[in-house]
């Protein structure tokens, strides 16, 4: 399933029959809601339904952008949601559209939209075969030529207008071009000039401001997706109060949105700043005392507590409605009380139970294993003890003490073979004994090697 109404230009806006769409490349079901805006979830669906009930033959058909329009199914088609389907326009031909809604949910949106079941005279022809959506995907590749041709003729025409989007119907014969303005305009020579340009049925639609943002996307100041392109279709409007009942400073630079406008946003939590502004006074904006006249400075809308402040003075002192009231009561009956010097209640927090098993992981310190590490360091640069190692093959026997004794004192070696050296008292005997063991095993080897080449010649 394929649509039209993401700022991408549609997810199958340019594309062929059995390849992936355009756009987002998600088919229709990209979960950022710029594909599925006018999308409808039918709970009804899955409800069996009385065996002699006559289903409702109006149906509800999406096209591109956020229009949406009711379409009588006299053939008793079987449609399902997202199915193509030729419908009969409002000119000449036919358009192709998207089914969004079918069922008895259609009644409810009919009475949701205050639009009479009678009313709705217009058909639906047939499903869309290869041939139509053939056609619809050519007309949708030209949108984007034919919208740059007609910028570049209302600027040669020198008009005030913005031309921000083309609508092809489904048949290739009529465009519907959509432009913002900010007074009228007499676009009649540029009608003419784009009817021989495009050889096709042109009409021309002023939207407004909000409608042309909703039309081409993009990211709003809080670092989502619009309001305006992803889900919200209608438009209600934004005042200046709207901020002030909310304490907003009143910088137009941070209230308005992409498309130059009051943002949506400041409506939605307008209701409740409206409810609680319903307990808080708002006819007291000074307190006079002994000592002065305090002035209003801030008011918490939610934990009802206003702050008054005297002149020159550097503080502000918080009271909780209830006492400004009875101030003010005192005022009006000609009586000041001594002094602001009231500290609104504060409830005691209670601090979080300690468990016993809250660091057994070691949570408390995120160093510990650098530490150990250092640890670990200051133990390599220890000096090492004389620690007698288990024999090892293919290793060098340790120097001893004796040859090096031989070089610090050569006056103590008598001048005979390396065996009668004259042991010193510095030497270790256990050194000796395993220098004496080696000696002993190297003997017995060469006499068991003299052995065995003797028994060889005798035979």
């Amino acid at each position: 399933m394929g649509c039209g109404s993401c700022s991408s230009g549609g997810c199958g806006s340019s594309t062929k029959l059995g390849t992936v769409p355009a756009g987002c490349n998600n088919n229709g079901t990209c979960m950022t809601s710029g594909c599925n805006k006018l999308d409808v979830y039918d709970w009804l669906s899955d409800m069996d339904l009385p065996s002699n009930y006559k289903p409702f033959d109006i149906v509800e058909v999406r096209f591109k952008g956020s229009r949406k329009d009711f379409y009588v199914n006299t053939d008793n088609l079987y449609l399902e949601m997202g199915e193509m389907i030729a419908v009969e326009p409002s000119t000449g031909g036919y358009d192709i559209g998207h089914v969004s809604l079918t069922g008895e949910l259609v009644r409810l949106q009919l009475k949701k939209n205050n639009v009479d079941p009678e009313s709705v005279i217009k058909k639906i022809y047939r499903k869309a075969n290869e041939n139509d959506v053939a056609k619809f995907n050519a007309a949708k590749e030209l949108e984007w030529e034919t919208m740059h041709k007609a910028r570049k003729l209302a600027l040669d025409l020198g008009l005030s207008m913005k031309i921000s989007d083309v609508d092809y119907q489904g048949d290739k014969t009529k465009a519907t071009f959509f432009y913002t303005a900010e007074g009228r305009v007499d676009f009649r020579e540029l009608i003419k000039k784009m009817a021989e340009a495009f050889r096709i049925r042109i009409e021309m639609r002023q939207i407004g401001m909000r409608q042309e943002a909703s039309r081409l996307g993009g990211i709003g100041s809080c670092g989502r997706e619009l309001c305006c392109s992803t889900w919200l279709t209608d438009f209600k409007t934004v005042s200046t109060s709207a901020a002030r009942y909310q304490n907003l400073s009143l910088n137009t630079l941070k209230l308005a949105g992409q498309c130059g406008k009051l943002k949506c946003c400041l409506n939605y939590e307008l209701d409740s700043y409206m409810d609680a502004l319903k307990d808080i006074p708002n006819d007291v904006d000074r307190i006079e005392t002994q000592t002065g006249v305090a002035y209003l400075q801030k008011t918490d809308i939610f934990k009802k507590i206003m702050w008054f402040s005297f002149p020159g003075a550097e503080s502000w002192i918080p009271l909780q409605i209830s006492k400004v009231r009875e101030l003010a009561d005192m005022n009006k009956s000609g009586s000041k009380p001594i002094a602001l010097d009231y500290v609104p209640e504060q409830k005691e927090v209670k601090k979080p139970a300690v468990l016993d098993y809250e660091n057994v992981v070691g949570q408390d310190s995120l160093t510990r294993l650098d530490d150990k590490s250092r640890k670990r360091k200051k133990k390599k640069t220890k000096p090492k003890q004389n620690i007698i190692e288990p024999k090892q093959e293919n290793k060098k026997p340790p120097v001893s003490n004796e040859r090096k004794e031989v070089k610090q004192k050569p006056q103590q070696v008598v001048p005979t073979e390396k065996a009668n050296v004259v042991p010193t008292n510095n030497t270790n005997p256990q050194k000796t004994e395993q220098k004496k063991k080696r000696r002993f095993n190297n003997n017995r080897n060469k006499n068991k090697n003299n052995d065995n080449s003797n028994n060889i010649g005798g035979e």
